[in-house]
């Protein structure tokens, strides 16, 4: 069985937890040490009780609570060598370097990393199995390509990232050279991106599908629920939305 969950989702901060057995993760961390805390004792969960931190990139929101939370619990940090180098100051002690083509494990749960175009310096993104089922993970990238499709093809459960609805981000309040920045091939996937690369996806086995970093400027979460329903053919009752504020409850692969 893999459980998961999230602490928070968008660009305030964003923080996963994958479990499978005895082994319990947190995917990012870009909340403080008091609120991840919380975040998880909300989940049953404490700090102490978790395996260690897998990163996906260097950027604030997913990062920034990260070294606190690593340094007062002692745990390690699996991250690529060009994340660590765009890091202002890792806890180098407790650092796991990892290569973005090549699977691991951490306990019980098989990691598999993917690259991703996004802008930061050795961005990936994770698929996690315990051998029945597949959990599929993709929070930060501007286009899709060929490999990454591959790769989330036929998976259990997908976390997927429906950043921006295009026309908001076009009309919305951020300066231009933003604007450009997020809808570019290395920023975020737009609603009609993310529904584009489900649409292309192996969906036979799909028992979850959680829509995450949701821009609280350019979107909404009907606005991204309905481009998934509309590849779903309806709104089944797994599908749903992880929030900023509340995150996400547990779910299970079972």
């Amino acid at each position: 069985m893999i459980r998961f969950a999230y602490l928070g989702s968008g660009s305030k901060g964003n923080a996963a937890v994958v479990s499978t057995g005895g082994t319990t993760i947190l995917l990012d961390c870009g909340l403080g040490l008091r609120e991840t805390e919380q975040r998880l004792e909300r989940l049953g969960l404490r700090a102490e009780e978790l395996s260690g931190i897998l990163v996906t990139h260097e950027h604030a929101d997913h990062i920034a609570g990260v070294a606190p939370l690593a340094q007062r619990y002692r745990l390690p940090v699996w991250i690529t060598a060009g994340s660590v180098a765009g890091w202002k100051e890792p806890p180098r002690e407790l650092i796991r370097r990892i290569n973005p083509h090549d699977p691991f494990r951490i306990g019980e749960l098989q990691v598999r990393p993917y690259p991703v175009p996004h802008d930061a310096r050795e961005p990936c993104q994770f698929v996690f199995g315990d051998g029945r089922f597949r959990l599929g993970v993709l929070t930060d990238a501007g286009s899709v390509t060929a490999h990454m499709r591959r790769v989330l093809s036929g998976c259990d459960a997908l976390l997927l990232e429906f950043n921006h609805e295009l026309e908001m981000l076009r009309q919305g309040p951020y300066p231009p050279p933003l604007k450009r920045r997020v809808a570019g091939d290395h920023g975020h996937l737009s609603n009609a991106q993310a529904a584009d690369l489900l649409a292309s996806l192996d969906r036979s086995r799909l028992q979850h599908l959680v829509l995450t970093h949701i821009s609280e400027t350019n979107n909404t979460p009907q606005h991204a629920l309905r481009a998934a329903a509309g590849v779903l053919n309806g709104t089944p009752e797994w599908l749903t939305c992880a929030h900023q504020q509340d995150g996400l409850a547990w779910r299970e692969l079972r």
